[in-house]
């Protein structure tokens, strides 16, 4: 089968499409496959060497994942023919950019019905990082006023989707160009990050998700009692302090399988309440090109690998 690897640390030309062995699944796992692959910044990150998840090379970056079971093994939750989509065996390799991937079928979940597997291979990882924070850690609820940074991206268009769909206000921060995408995502206010200093135009918030280490100038929006989400800087011991010598809350998410959230997220969608915004979707071979492209920083939404035919 194909996979997508790399020998070294470096920039987006390291990936190579290798062909290798196609794995077989142990107990509890499915083999799937995969149909697309999301790319995400952490994918990025992790093929430069900045963010030092798997060790050396040589490894396969790339966790989102949607597709078709193949094979399932003994105890497994789905049988072959079932549509399946999830980010398995994060923050430990997972290939997914690869024709099959096993994994185990309790961090996978059903495909949701109103979605092509592109479309689903951009959900997993962004929405379930948007979903730990705001619904999980932060409690979000009807009426809650709520800041999301970087609004128009992967994990931030979600995040402003999820909020509105739990009945809470959203002012989102975005550049001008994409203020229209996020008002159409169901933000209530939308502030220009470059000419407008949020600090400023905003005060007394219940939640602020910081996607964008703006944690310390966030702490200055949040009402007391407040809390503030960091995806960014979840590891930071003494911002965490300061926020909560300050009477806020901090709330440091770092994500992970979870086929329960999976499963919400799905609901939401199959109910017309959150849908993924795919900027672009490539096929396989052009890997690198997907990673400068979210390496740009730029992306509207989210970039997807076409892996089956």
């Amino acid at each position: 089968m194909r996979a997508v690897l790399q020998q070294s640390f470096g920039g987006p030309e390291v990936l190579q499409v290798t062909e290798t062995d196609k794995p077989a699944p142990l107990g509890g796992e499915v083999l799937v496959r995969v149909h697309a692959a999301g790319v995400n910044p952490v994918d990025v990150a992790v093929r430069a060497g900045a963010l030092p998840l798997l060790g050396e090379p040589p490894f396969g970056v790339g966790w989102d994942i949607s597709g078709v079971v193949e094979e399932a093994g003994p105890g497994a939750r789905f049988k072959p023919g079932d549509e399946v989509f999830g980010m398995p065996f994060f923050p430990r390799a997972a290939t997914a950019y690869a024709d099959y991937v096993a994994v185990p079928s309790r961090q996978v979940a059903r495909k949701p019905a109103s979605l092509s597997h592109a479309e689903a291979a951009a959900v997993p990882l962004a929405a379930l990082t948007a979903w730990h924070g705001l619904v999980d850690a932060a409690g979000i609820r009807e009426g809650q006023r709520v800041l999301v940074h970087r609004a128009a991206g992967g994990v931030g268009h979600f995040a402003v989707q999820i909020a509105k769909a739990r009945g809470a206000h959203v002012t989102a921060l975005t550049s001008e160009a994409n203020h229209a995408f996020v008002r159409e995502l169901g933000a209530d206010e939308v502030i220009d990050y470059r000419s407008t200093d949020y600090t400023e135009a905003v005060r007394d918030l219940d939640v602020v998700f910081d996607s964008s280490s703006q944690g310390e100038r966030s702490l200055e929006v949040l009402k007391p009692g407040g809390t503030l989400i960091s995806i960014m800087e979840h590891w930071n011991t003494e911002l965490a302090a300061r926020v909560e010598a300050a009477g806020r809350r901090f709330a440091g998410v770092s994500v992970e399988p979870d086929y329960a959230s999976l499963e919400a997220i799905a609901a939401l969608i199959d109910e017309g309440r959150v849908r993924p915004h795919v900027a672009q979707t490539l096929p396989l071979d052009e890997a690198a090109k997907a990673h400068e492209l979210v390496g740009s920083g730029r992306t509207r939404g989210k970039v997807v690998l076409r892996v089956a035919a």
